[in-house]
Parts: C-alpha cells; structure tokens; sequence
C-alpha cells in the first residue's frame, strides 16, 4: 500500500495543479508541444479521473478519513475583525477607525513571532496581548481579556456551511472519520462546545496542544495517528494553500482547497463517495 500511497500524492499534486488552471509543463515548449492542447482536458474530467484512479484501489469510498480546518472553512467570524476590536475598545480609549486597525493587524501578524517557535502556546495569550496592543494602541488588560473571551463564545462565530451536520453525519455513518486539524490555541475545544458541534469529530488536532502548526506535516500525522489511519487513506479540506494543501501533501494526504475544489461539505462528501 506504500507504493499506492506514493502514487496517489503526485496524482493529487497533478490533478491539483491543473484543477486550480495551473497546467504543469513537463520539458519545455517548442514543436512537439504544439499538439499540447488535443491533450488538455476539463477541470471536471479531471477530478472525475482521479476519482476513478482511488475507487479502482479503495473501492466507492475513496477516503477512510477526513480532516476539516478551522478557521475559514469549519467556522467563520461572524463580524469583520477590526469591528470588534474597535466596538469592544471603544470604552477602553480605542480611537483608531477600523481600517486603521485592520492595517495594524496584518502588520502586526506578518511580523516573526520571536517569542516561541509557536505563535499559539497553551491558551495563546502573550501572542495575543501583542495582536491586539499592536492592532488598537491599547495595552488594557480588562481590554484584553473581554476581547480574548468574546472570541470563544458562539456569538463571535458561525459555521461557514449550514448542512455540516448532516453532510457529517452522513459520512461517519459510512465509517468515514472525522478531525478537525487548526492552528489554534486551547479555546478551540470550548469554542466548538459552545457551537455544539464537538461531538462531530473523532479527534481534535490543535496546534497549542501538538506542538506544531501547520504547514508542518507533524499536525496532520498526529490527526492520523489520533485516527489510527495511514496518510495515504485521508483527505484534508482547508481554505489555505500554504497551510493546509501544501501541510498536507508534505504529510502524505490527499488535500482539496475550499472555496476552489469544494465549496461545500456536500460535495466533499460526494467526492469522498458519500451520498447525503
């Protein structure tokens, strides 16, 4: 199965490339490519062949496992970032307009985190005192800690697709297991509980509870050994090509970009051979 494995990586990374209008170029260019095109096929004739490839060696369902991200593609903020910060700050002597703190922010977060290799250790509170100081110009920590808790309680997020629970449902049935694989720190677990829908997952990969972030392979191997399934045997859906398609090829497994190869569990579940 280890060579099945191999196999069905570069077939991924091939499929992947052309799905995403990235068309791979083998040698070169010159006559004997003039043909190329008679060769192209469609987006869907190729997912459908790479479907066929993994039936003819798994059967109807394709995956034993699947490992769904966090943040942009399991749940979504249901107010914009910077809204928040400035309406929670406002009464802290928050001035700066919330594109200002936006600007802040992706500033603030692009900026090597020099304190641990990790940015989210345990309940990730130095890295996000510095966030939200380097965001608002506020260092209050009554300021602090009414924002940090706002963003584990489920008026602060929604699922991203209304029909996860029963698209979930519908694959476990099937034996399918299920992960949730995040860079996140410790108020994952009470987040999910607060939007009941923890009990939908065999396994939590946390990258605070690990120690490792994706797109380190580490988090994914660890979702698989949580699973006790082989890497080859599992599908990663991610809104993040760096993070999580990338994380997850370098691990082994198969990995499919939200919100451009799936763009809802459904079809997720109907690719992995599910019917809802």
């Amino acid at each position: 199965m280890a060579a099945a494995g191999t196999k069905l990586t570069i077939l991924s990374r091939f499929f992947t490339s052309n799905v995403n209008n990235k068309p791979l170029r083998l040698m070169g260019s010159g006559p004997s490519f003039n043909g190329v095109a008679k060769y192209s096929t469609s987006a869907a004739t190729v997912v459908k062949d790479y479907e066929d490839y993994r039936k003819s060696l798994y059967g109807d369902i394709t995956h034993k496992a699947l490992l769904v991200d966090a943040v942009g593609t399991l749940v979504v903020p249901s107010q914009p970032m910077a809204q928040i910060y400035r309406q929670i700050g406002e009464k802290y002597g928050v001035e700066y307009s919330e594109d200002e703190i936006l600007n802040r922010y992706r500033w603030a977060y692009g900026q090597p985190w020099g304190r641990s290799r990790l940015r989210y250790v345990n309940d990730g509170r130095p890295f996000w005192q510095y966030i939200v100081s380097s965001s608002t110009g506020c260092s209050d920590a009554q300021y602090f800690e009414e924002l940090y808790n706002y963003y584990t309680t489920e008026k602060a997020w929604h699922l991203c697709d209304p029909d996860a629970e029963k698209v979930f449902e519908a694959i476990r049935k099937v034996g399918v297991k299920l992960a949730v694989v995040s860079n996140f720190d410790t108020r994952l677990r009470p987040l999910l509980r607060a939007l009941n829908c923890d009990h939908w997952f065999d396994a939590l990969a946390v990258s605070a509870e690990v120690a490792a972030e994706k797109p380190n392979p580490t988090i994914f191997l660890k979702a698989c050994e949580l699973l006790e399934v082989k890497p080859e045997d599992v599908v990663h859906v991610g809104d993040d090509r760096r993070n999580d398609i990338w994380g997850a090829r370098d691990a082994g497994c198969d990995a499919w970009l939200w919100g451009s190869d799936v763009h809802s569990f459904e079809e997720v579940a109907q690719r992995i051979g599910v019917r809802v």
